[in-house]
């Protein structure tokens, strides 16, 4: 008896744990794909900084400063080395310490995604609940409807035809959305307002449609069924029990809208030429920067790693049924 106390399972403890390893394997199985991926393209940092019509000898001694003269796990090893101590090394195109580089990259990145989720969210969800209450209606059709028009489209063409229709046509907005020295908020959201709107047109699609999916999920339980049948309105319905029951879901998939806008902000930021995380990993590939590259993506799969953690995390604490360990479990 006293060693089953003991040895009573913790659901979340054990969670945190598995999930805490799980991550740290994903990400080194990642920096390790990255890095090999990058250093098997055509070329290399010498080739790329001093072009096509560089000496061979100059290739040589630059490539010996660098250390690509090195061979590949030992580069790789030394990098990941120096990544743990939190040391990402030296840009290999620029000189400069890839923290130096990586930092105001990274505030543009969230910056923009951050105010992506600002705008997708409500709508998003809210769009979906609407759905839900309204199933049937034309609202719900119209949801569906352009839910699926805008998954098929690809993230770049939403970015262009913005371009094409708000800069080149209306004059509205720049069609680069370069970062300003000067000119304060204005500036800042002129140059934003097209990108955000693009993730915000990307993301809401899927968004809105898993949460009127779990919306409906929760009106297709039995206690739902009891209040409609007392003659409880379907709106009261919703908003006072199945809302609740389905905050779980409904946090998991907000979470997982950021992990996506993350994603999203590469593409959007190539198509607007705005200086984030995501162009400047793009860039780097052409300039075949590895500590950039391996940094960027060490930064891309940690976000998201932790971003998917957390919604996991979130929906067992809502959800008092997923925190109790299975029948036997305790045995």
């Amino acid at each position: 008896m006293l060693a089953s106390a003991t040895h009573r399972p913790a659901p979340i403890r054990d969670f945190v744990v598995s999930r805490v390893v799980s991550g740290l394997v994903s990400l080194v199985l990642i920096t390790a794909l990255v890095f090999v991926g990058t250093a098997l393209l055509p070329g290399d940092t010498a080739g790329a900084l001093l072009g096509q019509n560089a000496t061979p000898a100059a290739l040589e001694a630059l490539r010996r400063d660098l250390g690509l003269d090195q061979p590949l796990v030992q580069r790789y090893l030394v990098w990941l080395a120096g990544a743990l101590r939190g040391d990402f090394g030296t840009s290999l195109a620029s000189g400069r310490a890839v923290s130096e580089v990586l930092l105001p990259r990274l505030a543009n990145s969230l910056l923009l995604a951050g105010a992506g989720a600002v705008f997708l969210l409500p709508i998003a969800i809210g769009g979906g609940i609407l759905a839900a209450i309204w199933q049937g209606s034309w609202f719900d059709r119209l949801i569906g409807f352009t839910s699926m028009l805008f998954l098929a489209m690809p993230a770049f063409l939403v970015g262009y035809i913005l371009i094409y229709v708000f800069a080149v046509r209306l004059g509205w907005f720049p069609s680069m959305s370069v970062a300003p020295f000067a000119g304060g908020t204005r500036a800042w959201a002129q140059i934003l307002t097209l990108p955000v709107i693009s993730l915000v047109i990307i993301g809401q699609a899927h968004t809105m449609k898993l949460t009127r999916t779990a919306i409906l999920s929760v009106l297709a339980s039995d206690y739902v069924l009891m209040a409609e049948i007392k003659g409880i309105s379907r709106r009261r319905i919703i908003l006072r029990h199945a809302l609740p029951n389905a905050l779980s879901p409904i946090l998991s998939i907000s979470i997982l809208t950021i992990a996506y806008l993350i994603v999203d902000v590469v593409v959007i930021e190539i198509v607007f030429s705005y200086p984030g995380l995501g162009k400047l990993m793009v860039d780097s590939v052409a300039y075949r920067d590895l500590t950039v590259v391996q940094a960027c993506g060490l930064l891309f799969a940690l976000v998201f790693i932790t971003m998917n953690f957390l919604a996991d995390l979130l929906a067992m604490l809502v959800n008092p049924r997923q925190r109790v360990p299975a029948r036997g479990a305790a045995a």
